[in-house]
């Protein structure tokens, strides 16, 4: 598939590539910020795993109300025992018509209408690969996910990082160079890193955008906590094959994150409502990555379904600064 990439038309247009399964809570919220963003042409592409609830019907009425000349949906369906999150992009990837490519996760919504227009802005520098924005938690979100999201995340932009890191829950990419250098199908996780990593040592750079700002929603159980924390140790040991992760690492982690959650929640006067949430997601955090790093190997069905899907299926903060209304969404 031809793409066109010339300056004059990278703030203008775009595809976007969302991952779905059983997102019918979420999915509506993301295409609403969507419809109000300023990129006047989007073309979004839905990679849904066997959703079993009303995922794709809720994908089905947003497609009939679009513009179809300006905006459009494509809804592709995969099986849930070929999902990796590298397997899904690339199916997605490969449906993009435009020159830029943004890859939202389900359960994520942008906070402001030019969410966009800043993600691709960086794509005027040539040598920029990859752009990514800021996260922030809800109002559900545990109380250390929200630390991590500001670690993470910070206020200020960097045109340039010195780092591979990134994030597929909120980034974009440039179609051409997919097509010379696809994710990576067999990692359990973490394949917006490695391809970042594989990008960087082309000499191509990633961006970080501070106003590109999303709402990432996770409001997960201890165990999908100890298991995305496991599924992403196993895929850094094989990206980073030197590094090391032992027990005296956890208890360090631990007790060091522990107690700067705790001691922040203190000076916001939220010490006793988040004492135990802090202390279990920190816990299986540093413990999931513990047995991550041990268990090396293929992904299995068996693991595919520990990681990517809840048991029973057979198969806001705003960026400092911004002279921008935020995006009013339907309750």
């Amino acid at each position: 598939m031809k793409t066109s990439e010339t300056a004059h038309h990278l703030p203008h247009s775009c595809s976007i590539v969302i991952r779905a399964n059983n997102e019918e809570a979420h999915i509506g919220r993301l295409f609403q910020g969507i419809a109000g963003q300023t990129i006047p042409e989007v073309e979004i592409i839905l990679i849904d795993s066997g959703s079993t609830d009303r995922t794709v019907e809720i994908a089905e009425e947003f497609q009939s109300g679009l513009n179809q000349t300006s905006r459009s949906l494509k809804i592709v369906r995969i099986l849930p025992e070929d999902f990796t999150f590298g397997y899904a992009l690339n199916q997605g990837i490969a449906h993009a018509s435009h020159a830029l490519v943004v890859i939202a996760s389900a359960h994520v919504y942008p906070v402001y209408p030019d969410w966009l227009e800043r993600l691709l802005a960086p794509f005027a520098d040539p040598q920029i690969a990859l752009a990514y924005g800021k996260q922030r938690g809800d109002k559900n979100s545990r109380y250390a996910e929200r630390q991590i999201f500001h670690h993470w995340y910070p206020d200020r932009s960097q045109s340039r990082q010195p780092y591979p890191f990134c994030n597929n829950a909120n980034s974009a990419i440039r179609r051409s160079l997919w097509d010379k250098h696809r994710y990576n199908e067999t990692l359990p996780g973490l394949e917006d890193l490695e391809w970042g990593n594989r990008i960087m040592q082309l000499g191509y750079a990633i961006s970080y955008v501070a106003e590109a700002e999303i709402i990432h929603v996770h409001s997960e159980t201890p165990q999908r906590v100890y298991n995305r924390y496991r599924r992403e140790a196993m895929a850094f040991k094989r990206i980073f094959p030197t590094e090391h992760f032992h027990w005296w690492d956890v208890l360090h982690h631990f007790t060091a994150n522990s107690l700067s959650d705790l001691s922040h929640a203190a000076r916001q006067h939220q010490f006793v409502a988040h004492i135990w949430d802090i202390l279990w997601f920190r816990w299986m955090q540093f413990w999931g990555t513990y047995y991550g790093y041990r268990q090396p190997g293929q992904l299995t069905w068996q693991l595919r379904q520990t990681f990517y899907y809840p048991r029973g299926m057979s198969i806001t903060g705003h960026a400092p600064g911004r002279n921008i209304e935020p995006i009013r969404y339907n309750e």
